[in-house]
C-alpha cells in the first residue's frame, strides 16, 4: 500500500524541517544533560527526575520520528504557481457565510498543517473538500454537525 502524500505549503516545509533540526541538534543535547545529572543522583528506581528525562526523551524520539515520515512523503505546492480560478491547496479564499451574514477567510493546506485558530483548514476537511474546486461566485454546501453550511465563493488569492 503506498502512503499517503502529504501536502505541504513552502512555509510548512520550512516550519517542520526547522522543528527537526531543533529536536536534534538542541533538545536531544538537553535531554541527554538531563539524564546524565539524574543518574549521578545515584538511585533511579525512585529518582523523578530521571523517569521525567526519560520520558521526554522518549516524546522527542517520537516527534522527530513522526516529522521524518511527514517529511518523506512531503508534497510541496508551489504557491505561485496554484490556479486562482479555482480553490486549490496553497490558496486563501475569502467566503461569504450566508447564514451568520459574514465574510470569513480561509487558508487551505494539507492536513498536517491545518490549525483552524490561524485560519488554515485542511483539505480533507468537510468544509476545505467543500472548497476544493469551487472558483468565485459559485455557492457550495457542507454538512456539518449543526446543519448544512453554505459559503458563496468571494475572492480567491495567492496565500503569500
Amino acid at each position: 500500500m503506498e502512503e499517503k502524500k502529504n501536502l505541504l505549503t513552502y512555509a510548512g516545509l520550512k516550519s517542520l524541517e526547522e522543528e527537526l533540526q531543533d529536536l536534534k541538534v538542541v533538545k536531544r543535547k538537553e535531554v541527554a544533560q538531563k539524564i546524565k545529572e539524574a543518574r549521578e543522583q545515584g538511585d533511579l528506581s525512585e529518582n523523578a527526575e530521571y523517569d521525567a528525562a526519560k520520558d521526554e526523551q522518549r516524546d522527542i524520539e517520537a516527534r522527530i520520528e513522526e516529522i521524518e515520515k511527514i517529511l518523506k512523503n512531503a508534497e510541496v505546492v508551489v504557491e505561485d504557481e496554484v490556479d486562482l480560478d479555482k480553490i486549490n491547496v496553497g490558496c486563501k479564499v475569502k467566503v461569504y457565510d450566508v447564514e451568520y451574514e459574514e465574510e470569513m477567510e480561509f487558508k487551505i493546506v494539507g492536513s498536517t498543517e491545518a490549525n483552524s485558530l490561524e485560519g488554515k483548514i485542511s483539505n480533507e476537511s468537510p468544509v476545505g473538500k467543500a472548497l476544493l474546486g469551487a472558483k468565485v461566485g459559485e455557492t457550495v454546501s457542507v454538512e456539518a454537525q449543526a446543519g448544512c453550511i453554505q459559503y458563496k465563493i468571494l475572492e480567491i488569492q495567492r496565500s503569500n
